[in-house]
């Protein structure tokens, strides 16, 4: 990624990083001050979808390379991958969630960071992974019984998952994996030193303040709509024209929107379907992240097959 492009994330950085501490003094000042679950579902399905509503894109370069003409495959498959882990969700979620929380440590460590750092050796994609796994551990650490709520209405049964959650936070072992996830940090930014590194250390210390301040549900939508999402759709609109990034961006959302939309429905008809079965809000919640953990898994795999073949 070139230096204009760097200066673009520090600087998306710099300015999410204010937001959070702006944001974090109106909700002190403001007792009463609560964002619903229904917002966070509006703004997931707009940004943080959107970011990846370009995957026809990336599969139809895909198909190229791999020289395959029927591009319907490429939908049919990726819609088949989101179809298997719901209904894995369903019959085994306690394994079906650690996995999605490993995948998703890793691919918010690598998405994160991959545009200041270029080597993809094991070394670095376990720093990924240590580092990304602080979108995990912090609102476990600073909210630890509400995310236990979240992971029960995650239909997450298993007794033995929830007295290994309560010894790991009754031995402060969630204070060490956040210790963990911070060396990582500190090891990604003195590799190959940039002053535009300092991008790690403000995503890191953004990420902490909105995990102490707000629910993890709340914090989760912050940092996936406003950081992960965006930082990825500025990826995009850079490869969609490196010259003219306005012009980048009205292709993006053009681009973008059919997906988008696509994917909206699905959500609105998935809440609507649960909504019989459960509240409002707790439809909400599982619409939110069983439906993130079926498009997260072909998302990571297309951009895995891309990067392999690429090579």
């Amino acid at each position: 990624m070139n230096n204009r492009s760097k200066k673009i994330n520090f600087n998306h950085s710099f300015i999410f990083f204010l937001f959070c501490n702006i944001f974090s003094l109106i909700t002190l000042k403001i007792n009463n001050l609560t964002i619903s679950p229904f917002i966070c579902l509006l703004l997931i399905l707009s940004i943080g979808i959107s970011h990846g509503s370009l995957d026809n894109v990336k599969g139809r370069k895909l198909f190229q390379i791999l020289e395959i003409n029927n591009f319907y495959i490429f939908y049919l498959a990726y819609i088949l991958i989101a179809l298997i882990i719901i209904i894995l969700w369903i019959f085994i979620p306690y394994i079906s969630l650690i996995i999605f929380l490993m995948v998703a440590s890793y691919h918010f460590g690598k998405e994160d960071t991959q545009f200041l750092i270029i080597e993809n050796t094991y070394y670095n994609q376990f720093l990924f992974l240590l580092k990304g796994s602080i979108i995990i551990f912090a609102p476990i650490y600073f909210h630890f019984d509400d995310t236990i709520s979240i992971f029960r209405l995650l239909l997450i049964e298993n007794e033995n998952f929830y007295n290994f959650l309560d010894l790991i936070e009754s031995k402060r072992i969630l204070l060490h994996c956040i210790i963990l996830s911070t060396l990582a940090n500190i090891l990604l930014f003195t590799k190959n030193f940039e002053l535009k590194k300092f991008t790690i250390f403000l995503d890191y210390f953004s990420i902490l303040i909105i995990n102490y301040y707000f629910s993890p549900l709340v914090a989760f939508t912050i940092y996936f709509c406003f950081l992960h999402s965006i930082r990825h759709s500025i990826s995009l609109i850079s490869e969609l024209d490196r010259h003219d990034l306005g012009n980048g961006f009205k292709i993006f959302v053009k681009k973008a929107l059919p997906l988008t939309i696509i994917t909206a429905i699905f959500y609105v008809i998935g809440l609507y379907l649960l909504n019989n079965t459960y509240n409002f809000e707790s439809a909400i919640l599982k619409i939110i992240f069983i439906g993130l953990a079926s498009l997260t898994f072909p998302h990571i795999l297309l951009e895995y097959l891309i990067e392999k073949n690429e090579k």
